[in-house]
């Protein structure tokens, strides 16, 4: 377990960076309710509402070179990772200003994953009680010849390659459709659109060569709202969990697809997994990457993944 601390902060002030887009448009009405909730517990809190995906990044990075005692995410999985990836920015080799989290999203995995509380009112108390512990991040960085500039991205909860991201990239296409159902039928539309790529992967300890469909790595054990894609993954372990399986027939992944809801696909014998805390992968063609739900990349040769151990101080019961 990660190393928890108490920095009890008479009055806290915390900048709440608020994704009006998550939940469908539906997490901007919960403004009145977080300014509410903070006053009644005497913090000072500053919100802003994000404009665009890069902004919650660069607020979370200026506030944590400012006088802030914490930042706050109040969205969902991608609005908590661009929080991160500013709070990591602006730590350099230290570890980052405490990050709060108000689960106003969709799937909001890491949230639960961390065992954070939905409850907004709750919430805000865990963030203004002080104590927090030490959780780990990952580093993806990616690299194609000739293309400038190179990708450099960190991520809390996971972050794939092949399948994950193309089911992501569909899962965006779609109005209609809402919730866990919408990312159930994306799944089903990548998989009838895709081919294998063919990738050299190499970890601590192994290495594969081969035609490939999923290759997932992973901080903490759900993603997608409802898919364990890694059961065994803990955040502050100092090491990705990683799950990998190669081309094979269309209708055996979508009779494998169903036990990814109780994480038992990783006893499947097409389906491999393992822990190192570091990957590099070579692929071709490139392959997308998502991040915490979001998509970084469309097509990557050359990857790799580097663990950060303890880096995120998170505020948490």
């Amino acid at each position: 377990m990660g190393r928890t601390n108490y920095n009890f902060v008479p009055r806290m002030k915390v900048k709440v960076i608020l994704n009006p887009y998550a939940n469908r448009w539906g997490a901007q009405a919960h403004a009145p309710a977080i300014h509410a909730a903070f006053a009644r517990v005497g913090a000072e809190c500053d919100l802003i509402l994000t404009t665009a995906p890069v902004v919650a990044t660069r607020e979370a990075r200026e506030a944590a070179q400012g006088s802030y005692d914490a930042v706050v995410a109040a969205g969902g999985d991608g609005t908590v990772s661009e929080v991160v990836n500013g709070l990591i920015q602006a730590a350099g080799n230290a570890h980052t200003l405490p990050l709060g989290i108000l689960p106003v999203g969709t799937g909001n995995d890491f949230n639960d994953m961390a065992g954070l509380p939905r409850d907004l009112s709750v919430a805000v108390d865990v963030i203004v009680s002080g104590k927090t512990r030490q959780v780990d991040a990952g580093r993806v960085c990616g690299e194609n010849p000739g293309a400038e500039p190179a990708l450099i991205h960190y991520f809390n909860n996971n972050c794939a390659l092949a399948m994950e991201p193309m089911v992501t990239i569909e899962n965006n296409k779609m109005r209609q459709l809402t919730g866990n159902v919408r990312y159930i039928v994306a799944l089903v539309k990548a998989l009838f659109k895709m081919t294998a790529w063919h990738m050299d992967v190499r970890w601590d300890g192994g290495e594969y060569h081969g035609p490939t469909y999923l290759l997932s790595v992973c901080n903490s054990p759900r993603t997608g709202g409802v898919f364990y894609m890694s059961p065994e993954a803990r955040i502050d372990d100092g090491l990705f969990d990683f799950v990998y399986a190669p081309q094979m027939p269309r209708l055996q992944v979508l009779s494998i697809l169903p036990r990814l809801f109780k994480g038992t696909h990783i006893n499947h014998p097409l389906v491999q997994h393992g822990r190192s805390a570091w990957l590099t992968i070579d692929s071709q063609p490139g392959t997308p990457i998502h991040a915490d739900g979001e998509v970084i990349s469309e097509a990557q040769c050359h990857v790799e993944y580097q663990m950060l151990p303890g880096k995120i101080t998170l505020l948490s019961p």
